[in-house]
């Protein structure tokens, strides 16, 4: 299982990394495996300001539909368009060219409590 230590990670299984104010979001290895086959990923928050915690999204698998929750405050700047005719980079790249969302960062701080590599490692066991 890939678990980049240069990454934050949430609960739900997203990860954020931030470059200056702006931060690109997806989903981690983990949850790309659990879920299966991605056959399509819905962003119609591109726009507008999300919670932490908050859905900004949905991620369809094969099998199922899970809903993509914000691991920080944000306004969301863009939307990996090349996931619209390739939705199975986040199986194949979940941490490069699978990522689904960059965002405007609200506040830095909220990403204290954020789990780093090793949390998110305890976390899946």
């Amino acid at each position: 299982m890939n678990i980049p230590s240069n990454l934050k990670y949430t609960k739900d299984h997203e990860w954020i990394r931030l470059e200056g104010d702006q931060a690109y979001v997806g989903i981690t290895d983990y949850a790309q495996s659990e879920l299966g086959e991605i056959v399509f990923v819905d962003i119609n928050t591109v726009g507008e300001t999300v919670g932490q915690d908050e859905v900004f999204g949905s991620v369809e698998a094969v099998k199922t539909v899970s809903d993509l929750n914000m691991p920080v405050t944000g306004e969301v700047l863009e939307f990996n368009e090349t996931l619209n005719d390739q939705p199975e980079l986040v199986n194949n790249d979940p941490y490069g060219e699978g990522w689904m969302i960059k965002i405007a960062v609200k506040d830095v701080a909220e990403m204290d409590s954020l789990l780093d590599a090793e949390g998110y490692k305890a976390l899946i066991g």
